[in-house]
């Protein structure tokens, strides 16, 4: 595989969580966010995107999250689970995908807010005049009005190599969200 291949990068919010009285790291899904997990799995799978990796926080959120989500798509991708993704900054979540092999061209990485948010803001740059653009008007004015919800996921699209992802170069394709 040429590392100037185009790749995508999906960026899963995890879904709605519980409160229970247990450490953040813990906590669990809400009723909804199971609800919102498997819908959003089915939206994933809409997309027709042949994920090759799955990179997800090892919270508990995240992972029921995923499991939910992952079983709506036809093919299941090799899941790793990273506590490196838990509390990330935009820039760590940077460092993780950097570290993705070159023969995998699409990867949805399963996180957290603030984090996934603002590497949905960074990667395609600062709006339209930015790098590589916004790209998609719609998904870009969702995401600044809106925010990023919960079981929500962003597509992005980028040339080059992991290791060359940075602020900047991608496009924002899409973004989906539950209704509210």
């Amino acid at each position: 595989m040429s590392v100037a291949e185009s790749r995508r990068i999906v960026l899963f919010r995890h879904a709605k969580a519980d409160w229970p009285e247990v450490t953040d790291h813990e906590r669990p899904l809400a009723e909804r966010g199971r609800l919102d997990a498997a819908t959003a799995g089915s939206r994933l799978a809409d997309t027709g995107i042949p994920f090759d990796l799955a990179l997800c926080s090892t919270a508990v959120r995240t992972r029921e999250t995923w499991k939910l989500a992952v079983h709506e798509l036809a093919h299941r991708p090799k899941t790793v689970y990273e506590e490196r993704l838990y509390e990330a900054s935009p820039g760590e979540l940077i460092a993780v995908l950097n570290e993705t092999p070159d023969d995998a061209r699409n990867v949805i990485l399963v996180g957290h807010n603030p984090s996934v948010q603002g590497l949905a803001e960074i990667l395609p740059g600062a709006g339209a005049g930015a790098g590589a653009g916004a790209g998609s008007g719609e998904a870009r004015e969702w995401l600044d009005r809106r925010g990023f919800a919960t079981a929500g996921f962003a597509v992005l699209s980028f040339t080059g190599s992991w290791k060359a992802l940075e602020p900047g170069v991608a496009t924002l394709d899409d973004y989906w969200a539950p209704s509210e």
